[in-house]
């Protein structure tokens, strides 16, 4: 008798997708301290369209030298429009007038309902049910990020500017989530990540610039080395190399697993603040780390394959 055949069930995500998340966590981790050298004499909306709009010229640029740009007919753009708007534009007005009310540790805290908001975006749009492993890890990763800002949450007086300040983040989150849905919805029409982020990004950046015109901001710049090099970190890695990652991450694993990078970007944002601020790790901040890491462990672990028998020959 032949000896029985066993075949191992074969990896899920390759070792691309683990390249891409951590790629995503890593880069947006480190945008934070970056941010932060942007506040000063320049408005923060000003900065932000500062850095779309580079990575728009940057990117558009790159794309038609190396003729990876493609046309998409007209009938199609309200899709990159839309994209735009939700990733390159209104998210970040809402996160950085959010900024004026509340903390960017609170900030942090809000931005991780991501998780959720896709989860529940996907089963409104997609008709996707959440599983329970993910479930279970994003209120693991939730809790642990709750834990990690429980001072800013438990010290906050809630105000009407603080709750003003909420409402702002919650929108901006919400609408980074439906961003997610759009990129998803592009990748699965067949188009390219780095064409359709192309296209947004110059749609992003000129209604960007538009409102600021509105509001009458001055297009100040300040030429220094902190503000110019924070500068084009956030539009070359942060934008152009973060945003195709994340969202080619989005096309591969799907929505609400590539968000979980949302809880674990803001660890990589402390450990940094640790080095540059002086941030003190309490044992609560310490826990909420764990929590965090192992809702990661939750979502991402394999599930140990079991061996399927082939037939037998006698």
């Amino acid at each position: 008798m032949a000896a029985p055949n066993f075949t191992l069930k074969r990896n899920r995500y390759p070792p691309v997708s683990a390249l891409l998340y951590l790629g995503t966590v890593m880069i947006w981790g480190t945008t934070w301290l970056a941010i932060a050298f942007q506040v000063g004499d320049v408005s923060v909306e000003v900065s932000a369209f500062y850095r779309f709009a580079l990575a728009a010229i940057l990117q558009v640029s790159a794309m038609v030298i190396l003729g990876r740009l493609k046309w998409i007919p007209v009938a199609q753009q309200k899709w990159f429009i839309l994209q735009g708007w939700l990733l390159f534009c209104v998210n970040f007005l809402f996160f950085y007038n959010s900024a004026t009310h509340i903390s960017s540790g609170l900030i942090a805290v809000i931005f991780s309902l991501a998780t959720v908001f896709n989860m529940a975006n996907n089963l409104l749009f997609n008709r996707v049910t959440p599983t329970f492993r993910s479930i279970v890890g994003a209120t693991f990763g939730v809790t642990g990020i709750c834990a990690l800002f429980w001072t800013d949450l438990s010290s906050g007086d809630w105000n009407g500017s603080n709750i003003t300040g909420l409402l702002l983040a919650i929108g901006g989150t919400y609408c980074f989530s439906l961003g997610n849905m759009v990129s998803q919805h592009q990748q699965k029409q067949g188009r390219d990540v780095l064409t359709a982020n192309s296209y947004a990004l110059v749609y992003g950046s000129i209604t960007l610039g538009a409102w600021c015109l509105l509001q009458g901001y001055t297009f100040d710049i300040e030429l220094t080395s902190k503000y110019l090099g924070s500068l084009f970190y956030l539009a070359i890695p942060g934008t152009i190399i973060g945003f195709a990652m994340y969202l080619k991450l989005v096309g591969r694993v799907g929505a609400e697993k590539a968000a979980y990078s949302t809880v674990l970007f803001p660890i990589v944002a402390l450990s940094l603040s640790t080095i540059f601020e002086g941030y003190i790790w309490s044992p609560l901040s310490l826990t909420g780390v764990a929590l965090a890491l192992a809702g990661n462990v939750v979502i991402f672990a394999k599930k140990n394959p079991l061996p399927v028998r082939g037939n037998a020959t006698t």
